[in-house]
């Protein structure tokens, strides 16, 4: 008897993983795929289909029992990576709190001085009152480092 390796089955547990781990890396950078997450479901989605596929070669006529319990079990840990998802996604994310404090967008900004990266103090009302290139600032661009360097 020819033992042949089930593909189907082993791929559909590579883009589980890859399905989990693509978010924080990949998706997340996009407002289109990091405010819902349908490129992991849909790749979770042919993840469960090769699955199905893997498992039913598996339990096919003339397959080990070896293959059956391994098979079984792969498909157990896809399932776990995609519960994991799911949870850490659709339940766990809504336990944050929610940031009342924080300014809205097109709220205008309070008054406030910092200083830069010269070591020179500058307020916002200075920055909207100095031209550039001949020109009024319609606006400022406040960024927000988190961390030190």
């Amino acid at each position: 008897m020819k033992i042949r390796f089930n593909w189907s089955l082993w791929l559909g547990l590579l883009l589980s993983v890859f399905a989990l781990i693509s978010y924080p890396f990949v998706f997340v950078r996009w407002p289109v795929t990091r405010d819902f997450p349908w490129a992991n479901l849909l790749i979770f989605g042919l993840a469960a289909i090769l699955m199905f596929i893997g498992v039913r070669q598996a339990f096919g006529a003339g397959r080990r029992r070896g293959a059956r319990i391994l098979s079984s079990f792969v498909a157990a840990v896809s399932l776990l990576i995609l519960g994991l998802f799911i949870f850490s996604f659709f339940i766990a994310s809504r336990w944050l709190p929610a940031a009342h404090g924080a300014p809205q967008i097109g709220q205008k900004a309070p008054t406030f001085s910092l200083v830069d990266t010269t070591g020179k103090t500058v307020s916002l009302s200075q920055l909207l009152a100095e031209p550039i290139n001949g020109k009024a600032p319609r606006g400022v661009l406040l960024i927000f480092y988190r961390g030190y360097w």
